[in-house]
């Protein structure tokens, strides 16, 4: 018997070794074919844009087409989904928003788990939301905005671009933390609902820097404040909400990528590294600027433990406000 163990273990020893090896030559010549990218999403979208981007430059430092692939619907879970079935090889990713991070408290029934069906790669992107509303609503500025909500409770209105974004949900923790009561609007999309704002069927809304700040530019909205702790680059004048009368309040739309969990650790390590090439690139930087965005890369146990802080923050949130989705 010990003669047996004697044989075995180092046999053992040598197989652990040559599949570690095999793994070890697997990432370092990740990858070997095109990578696809699902945005699950409609293109010409914010997140669409951030993933055009970062594939077009993945692309071209790797020498493989990074290909984006849109799986719009439900919330963007058809697209996750969708990864998170796929072989857990690196070849499939998924682009995923602040959305995933709120989905899991709001829809009744998930088929998918987003901290145990991936594999964190990098955080992509994080970005203030902006409160805007229309140019004819008598507030001057957030304080005065709450004054107004408290006055007239459950008469002023915000639009979203659908349920469970966090143009919903951000708008949700503005309602909790100030203690009033809009009533929510939602639209299938940032463009609708920003076009009912700026018509007066609808008070305010919280929307991303890239959608709504032309509008203000032109003066067919007013801007508040941004929804990030610190104040926005893209608009420095712009008070924070924390500034303006909400300590603590927070909310940021951001993006990320994420492979289907059991990817091999070298490969999401490949591309975690590719990710901060790319992130790292000025050009990318002002691209991401001039929309409001702010280039984020993160390693991936990192954005594993902020995956984890939303999903519980916003937990919290959709509690408070009664949301659900079937």
């Amino acid at each position: 018997m010990q003669s047996f163990q004697h044989v075995l273990k180092p046999a053992l020893a040598a197989i652990a070794m040559a599949l570690a090896a095999a793994t070890g030559a697997i990432a370092q010549g990740f990858p070997t074919k095109p990578v696809r990218m699902v945005v699950p999403y409609p293109p010409g979208g914010p997140t669409d844009i951030v993933a055009r981007l970062v594939a077009n430059k993945l692309s071209e430092h790797t020498g493989q087409q990074f290909v984006i692939d849109n799986r719009p619907g439900a919330g963007g879970n058809i697209g996750a989904e969708a990864v998170a079935r796929a072989p857990a090889d690196g070849y499939t990713l998924v682009v995923a928003t602040t959305a995933h991070a709120i989905n899991p408290s709001l829809f009744k029934a998930m088929t998918y788990n987003v901290l145990k069906d991936f594999a964190p790669v990098s955080q992509l992107t994080a970005g203030p939301l902006v409160v805007v509303a229309n140019p004819s609503l008598p507030a001057r500025n957030l304080k005065e905005l709450i004054a107004l909500a408290k006055a007239k409770p459950g008469e002023l209105s915000f639009a979203s671009s659908g349920n469970g974004q966090s143009t919903h949900l951000s708008a949700e923790l503005f309602n909790t933390m100030a203690g009033i009561k809009m009533t929510h609007v939602p639209y299938k999309g940032s463009a609708p609902a920003l076009t009912d704002v700026m018509g007066g069927q609808a008070s305010v809304m919280f929307d991303t820097m890239l959608s709504a700040m032309p509008f203000v530019k032109t003066g067919k909205l007013k801007a508040f404040a941004v929804t990030s702790a610190t104040r926005s680059p893209a608009a420095p004048d712009l008070p924070t909400v924390a500034e303006s009368g909400l300590p603590g309040y927070e909310a940021i739309a951001w993006n990320g990528l994420l492979a289907p969990a059991g990817t091999p650790k070298d490969v999401v390590a490949k591309l975690s590294a590719e990710l901060k090439r790319t992130l790292d690139l000025p050009e990318i930087k002002d691209r991401f600027a001039a929309q409001g965005f702010t280039a984020a890369w993160s390693a991936p146990d990192r954005f594993g433990v902020f995956l984890q802080s939303e999903v519980d923050k916003w937990a919290k949130v959709v509690k408070a406000s009664g949301a659900t989705l079937d």
